[in-house]
C-alpha cells in the first residue's frame, strides 16, 4: 500500500484543473500580448481567472492579483517591492516572525545585506505570535510587518486581524503569506486589515509554478523583474497562461467544496489521534491543538529520531516529512521547532503529516499501525 500524507509539501493535481488547462496547452497557444484574435481570446481568459481569483478572497478589484511563478516569488515581490519603495521616504525597517516560511526569512537576510533592517519576534510553545511583541518593535522607520496565516510546519494560526489592526492605525503595510490557508480557512481581504497576500495554485490541487500576490491598490511598491507591461508593469514575462487558468479553476473548485474538504479532513485528523492513543503511542503535539489548520499535524515521538523514522515509513510506502519541503534532504533541525524552545529532543523526533481529499479514515488505521511497529522496532536498537 501507497499512502500520501504529505499535501502541506504539494498536491496531485485535480483531473478536472487538468481538463480546463488541457485548451491552453495545445490550441489556445496565442500571446496575450498580442493584439490579433489569438492573443485577445487567451487575454480574456486569463481576464476571466483573475476575476474568480480575486473573488475567492473578496479583493475589491481584480487588478489587485499579480501572478506570480508561486508562493515564493510573491513573498520575494511583497517584501523587497515594498522595502526598496520605502526606502525612498526613509524608511528601512521590517518586521517578522522567527517561524516563516524561508521564502520569507531568507529574504530578509538578502534585504539585511541591503542596508535594511529586520526584527524577528519570538513565538509561544504552540507558536503564536504575541501581538505586544510586535507593538514593541514597531520604530518611527517601520515600513512593513510579514506575518504568515497558518504555519506550514506544525499549523499554527496566527492573530491576523490583531496585528492587521494594530498595523493600519499605525500605517504599516501588512504582509500575509496564506499558501498554505487558501482554500481551507475564511479570507476576506475586504474584511481583513491586509495589505498584500501570497497565494499558490499546488497546494489546493492546481499546477506548480503559479501563484498570485494580492496587492490592495494604495500600496506603492517597487517591481522585481522588468521588460514588459505585463501585470500593469509590476512583474514583466509572458504569462504562464496554462497554469493561470489551471488556479483559477482550482480555487473555484476549492471555494465551491470548502465545508466538505474541511469536515473530511477533520474526521482524518481526528482519526489520526485516536488511534494513537489507543495504541499507546508516546507522541507529543508541536503547534496549536485547536488554532490550527485542519491538514497539518506535526507530532514528535520522545526517543525517535525522525529522519530515521521517515526513512522507515517510506520503505513501507507512506510519505510524510520531518518539515518544509523547501529544506528537504539538509541536515538543519527544522527553525520552526526550535523556536517552540521545547528542547532538542522535541525538535530532533518531529514529523509533519499533512492531510489530504483522496486520504481515508482505513488509510490512517494502516499508518498509525505501522508506525506502532517501526517506533517499537526502532526502540529496541
Amino acid at each position: 500500500m501507497s499512502i500520501y500524507l504529505d499535501h502541506a509539501a504539494t498536491t496531485p493535481i485535480d483531473p478536472r484543473v487538468k481538463e480546463a488547462m488541457d485548451p491552453y496547452l495545445v490550441d489556445a497557444f496565442g500571446n496575450p500580448s498580442s493584439i490579433h484574435t489569438y492573443g485577445r481570446d487567451v487575454r480574456a481568459a486569463i481576464d476571466v481567472a483573475r476575476e474568480t481569483i480575486a473573488r475567492s478572497i473578496h479583493a475589491a478589484d481584480p487588478s489587485e492579483i499579480v501572478f506570480t511563478s508561486g508562493g515564493t516569488e510573491a513573498d520575494n515581490m511583497a517584501l523587497r517591492g515594498v522595502m526598496v519603495e520605502a526606502r525612498s521616504s526613509g524608511k528601512k525597517h521590517l518586521i517578522t516572525s522567527q517561524i516563516e516560511h524561508h521564502a520569507i526569512l531568507d529574504t530578509c537576510e538578502y534585504l539585511e545585506k541591503l542596508g535594511f533592517e529586520v526584527t524577528y519576534v519570538p513565538v509561544d510553545s504552540f507558536g503564536r505570535v504575541y501581538l505586544q511583541d510586535i507593538q514593541n518593535a514597531i520604530r518611527p522607520d517601520t515600513a512593513l510587518i510579514s506575518i504568515m496565516f497558518g504555519n506550514n510546519e506544525i499549523g499554527t494560526l496566527q492573530p491576523i486581524r490583531e496585528i492587521g489592526e494594530f498595523a493600519r492605525e499605525r500605517e504599516i503595510l501588512f504582509h500575509v503569506d496564506a499558501v498554505q490557508s487558501l482554500g481551507l480557512e475564511e479570507i476576506n481581504v475586504g474584511d481583513l486589515p491586509i495589505d498584500l497576500m501570497s497565494i499558490s495554485a499546488h497546494k489546493i490541487y492546481g499546477p506548480k509554478g503559479i501563484g498570485a500576490l494580492y496587492v490592495h491598490k494604495k500600496v506603492k511598491m517597487m517591481p522585481q523583474m522588468f521588460g514588459g507591461y505585463q501585470e500593469r508593469k509590476r512583474r514583466a514575462g509572458t504569462e504562464n497562461v496554462p497554469g493561470i487558468i489551471g488556479f483559477a479553476k482550482a480555487v473555484e473548485l476549492r471555494m465551491q467544496e470548502r465545508e466538505r474538504y474541511r469536515e473530511h479532513l477533520k474526521q482524518l485528523r481526528d482519526e489520526l489521534f485516536r488511534d494513537l492513543k489507543v495504541k499507546q503511542i508516546d507522541f507529543v503535539q508541536n503547534g496549536h491543538a485547536e488554532q490550527s489548520l485542519l491538514h497539518i499535524v506535526n507530532l514528535s515521538f520522545p526517543g525517535i529520531d525522525s529522519e530515521t523514522l521517515l526513512m522507515n515509513l517510506d520503505i513501507a510506502g507512506i510519505a510524510v516529512s520531518s518539515g518544509s519541503a523547501c529544506t528537504s534532504g539538509t541536515i538543519h533541525k527544522s527553525h520552526v521547532i526550535e523556536a517552540l524552545q521545547v528542547g532538542e529532543e522535541r525538535a530532533d523526533s518531529a514529523i509533519r503529516f499533512s492531510f489530504g481529499q483522496s486520504n481515508t479514515i482505513k488509510e490512517i488505521s494502516y499508518v498509525v499501525n505501522i508506525l506502532r511497529d517501526t517506533i517499537q522496532r526502532l526502540s529496541r536498537t
